[in-house]
């Protein structure tokens, strides 16, 4: 996974790590957001009709191993599940291709990203970083909100508390290029939808969770049966925008099941394995390649340069 070519990107990623830092402080050894999380393992196997989308190994294959990793929002590793901060969670999905050969999906449980590019996000997160209690009105934030309406529309989405990570809707919010055997090419969003339905608390009731519930939660759901995902993938029509990801495309766009995974068990030495991998947004294999969105390069600068620092550091407790 190499840095981009491009050092305005490089540049833009180091920026947005430091003021991550200044939102939720540095803690060594976890992620700059998304801090909270844990790793399983299982399978994946593809659906029958997935080819006519893409000609991917891992479609074109039986099954294939899965790493998944659930996790909290923010960069505060010990995050409470109650607090609302929490939310959106975190599923990122590595399929083992071969030794050190691997495609990843990086999923949020907000089908919604705030800005268009790395430069507006940057503006939002330092308006975050003013608008204090003690900040005069109108704040930061409010000024820039009332500029940027993808950014106000996402701000006021609803974030409801699942009941169980495993029992929540994932959304990869960047369109990715999918080629099939026969060259034919579409662009498409991911979808995760999980088999046992999705569930939400009630406001009243997530407030009263525990500190780790839906982590413990995962933990015993686990232990009495498979964790199992559905991936689907909702295709763009044609003049549909594809690189941007604040632009949603109609529910009435067409669907196609890639596949699902099941998910058996938590890794062992979880805090030590949630330190050394990095996952990768872009999918770096034959048969999906990324959209324009100006959002993909970023995203992998900041977590390659967030997981080079973080293998160099000693975590300071597990999650």
């Amino acid at each position: 996974m190499p840095l981009p070519q491009d050092e305005r990107v490089v540049a833009l990623a180091n920026d947005l790590l430091k003021q991550l830092d200044l939102l939720f402080g540095l803690h060594s050894g976890y992620r700059a957001a998304h801090a909270k999380g844990m790793l399983f393992t299982g399978t994946f196997t593809p659906s029958p009709g997935a080819r006519r989308l893409t000609r991917a190994p891992h479609i074109a294959r039986a099954s294939t191993p899965v790493t998944a990793r659930f996790s909290n929002g923010t960069g505060l590793p010990m995050i409470a599940d109650s607090s609302p901060d929490a939310n959106p969670r975190g599923l990122a999905i590595r399929f083992q291709l071969a030794e050190h050969v691997h495609t990843d999906i990086v999923s949020q449980s907000l089908d919604a990203f705030p800005t268009r590019d790395g430069y507006e996000f940057l503006e939002f997160l330092k308006a975050v970083a003013a608008s204090g209690p003690d900040a005069p009105s109108p704040k930061a934030i409010e000024v820039f909100l009332g500029a940027h309406p993808a950014a106000l529309a996402f701000v006021q989405t609803p974030k409801p508390f699942p009941t169980s990570l495993a029992r929540e809707a994932y959304f990869a919010v960047t369109a990715f290029a999918f080629t099939n055997a026969s060259g034919e090419k579409r662009f498409g969003r991911y979808r995760i939808l999980p088999e046992a339905g999705i569930e939400h608390f009630a406001d009243s009731d997530a407030a009263t969770l525990a500190p780790n519930y839906h982590f413990d939660e995962l933990l015993k759901r686990v232990s009495k049966g498979p964790i199992r995902f559905k991936i689907v993938v909702q295709v763009a029509a044609p003049g549909d925008t594809t690189g941007d990801a604040t632009v949603h495309w109609p529910e009435s766009r067409e669907l196609i099941e890639l596949g699902a995974f099941e998910l058996t068990k938590a890794v062992a030495d979880n805090a030590v394995e949630q330190k050394q991998i990095i996952f990768d947004p872009i999918p770096r294999v034959d048969g999906i390649e990324p959209s324009s969105d100006p959002l993909l390069e970023l995203r992998a600068a900041i977590y390659l340069l967030s997981g080079r620092r973080r293998r160099a550091a000693t975590p300071e407790e597990p999650a």
